[in-house]
């Protein structure tokens, strides 16, 4: 187990020395119980906003898992603001809304749980969360962390709103202090939105951090965030992932190709895999690109380098990132308005000019027929993307 430690945090290093310093630090901390890879799950927000209730949740539990989602790793179900009644009870708890929790939290953690699932709750780091209709966590840190294990919580995305302008570096590691107290591992997920530069601090606190605002159903929202995201490689590994927000595939105001560039992208750079759509309703072209394994084990690959942009000539773009075994993950990706050849060179993608390599290419599960010398050229349709794991035919 040393030696393979080893090995994976020298390849990290030759990728990136500041990425293999933080990522050392995580692996010797707390948090290490979770997050050793990005999470996968679903949230409530980007289809439901503030219409949630306990049917909802408990249906997209079932939906979870009659669709194969959850055999391919997808285990969070995360319900998003909104949950709780405005006022705290007599004894300071948070308490679930009656009109659309009436069974409580508790109990519907339990449903979660025995479908093999998780169950993820949202509070605020402030006096009352982003919706004005519950009240937030600042002050009563231990006190609701008390109050989520009790429940059976496994996972708390922890938002930015009504926060008094204290700074989010003394607000946010109260609560990363409070959960580690607790005799039970909670996924401690921070909606900063990238204000402070969470990927600079929130490593030593948190599981993932958010580096961007709240992301949209539109393709000028998702390459927003993601050129944002981009900016913060560097800081992410093991156990504490950059986040630029959960995922819009399904919820229909793209197309399905840019659906599946969303996908790529979030997948490559070790980005949460959350979906944002109704499950429960979802299209089968939905199910098929949220369900790519290959892809998926892109996102989930244990050496935890989140992959960059590392060339572009105007909206054409090459985004790559090593993965373990000696392989590389590359994405063509055409962000312009009309069809276009890209090329990747090995040069560009930490591969040695000369090597042979092997490509294969995720979205058509299928390998090229030859043997590719110094680069990777392919022709790109408007707003898509294609995705290769390249296997260099001898050690480099």
């Amino acid at each position: 187990m040393l030696s393979v430690l080893l090995v994976g945090i020298l390849v990290v290093m030759l990728w990136d020395p500041t990425n293999a310093a933080r990522s050392i630090h995580r692996r010797l901390s707390s948090k290490e119980l979770v997050g050793n890879r990005p999470q996968m799950g679903w949230n409530s927000w980007n289809h439901f906003g503030c219409n949630i209730d306990e049917n909802i949740i408990r249906g997209t539990a079932d939906a979870m898992v009659s669709t194969g989602l959850s055999k391919i790793g997808y285990e969070y179900v995360n319900i998003d603001d909104c949950w709780g009644e405005l006022n705290r009870d007599s004894q300071g708890n948070m308490v679930a809304k009656a009109s659309a929790f009436p069974s409580g939290i508790k109990a519907l953690a339990d449903y979660v749980h025995s479908k093999g699932l998780k169950l993820g709750i949202y509070s605020d780091a402030g006096s009352n969360t982003c919706s004005k209709t519950m009240p937030g966590s600042l002050g009563y840190e231990e006190h609701d962390a008390q109050t989520f294990v009790s429940w059976g919580i496994d996972y708390l995305k922890y938002d930015n709103c009504y926060n008094g302008g204290i700074n989010p570096q003394d607000r946010y590691p109260k609560m990363s202090d409070a959960l580690s107290k607790i005799d039970r591992p909670i996924f401690y997920s921070m909606c900063e939105w990238g204000d402070q530069n969470p990927a600079i601090w929130a490593p030593k606190i948190a599981n993932s951090w958010r580096t961007t605002g709240d992301i949209q159903d539109s393709w000028e929202s998702i390459t927003a965030n993601a050129d944002q995201n981009d900016k913060w490689a560097a800081y992410a590994g093991p156990s504490g992932w950059n986040d630029p927000d959960m995922l819009e595939v399904g919820n229909g105001n793209m197309t399905s190709v840019e659906y599946q560039s969303h996908f790529s992208i979030w997948a490559l750079m070790k980005a949460p895999l959350l979906i944002g759509c109704d499950i429960r309703s979802a299209t089968p072209v939905t199910l098929e690109i949220l369900s790519n394994s290959e892809v998926i084990n892109v996102n989930q690959d244990p050496l935890g380098v989140q992959g960059k942009k590392v060339g572009e000539q105007g909206d054409l773009e090459v985004w790559a990132g090593p993965l373990s075994n000696n392989e590389v993950a590359v994405i063509l990706w055409n962000r312009s308005g009309s069809q276009a050849s890209i090329t990747a060179k090995w040069v560009d993608i930490g591969l040695p000019s000369d090597a042979a390599v092997k490509a294969r290419d995720l979205w058509v599960h299928s390998y090229l027929p030859s043997t590719l010398q110094s680069n990777l050229t392919s022709t790109v349709d408007s707003h898509a993307c294609k995705m290769y794991v390249l296997t260099p035919s001898s050690g480099y």
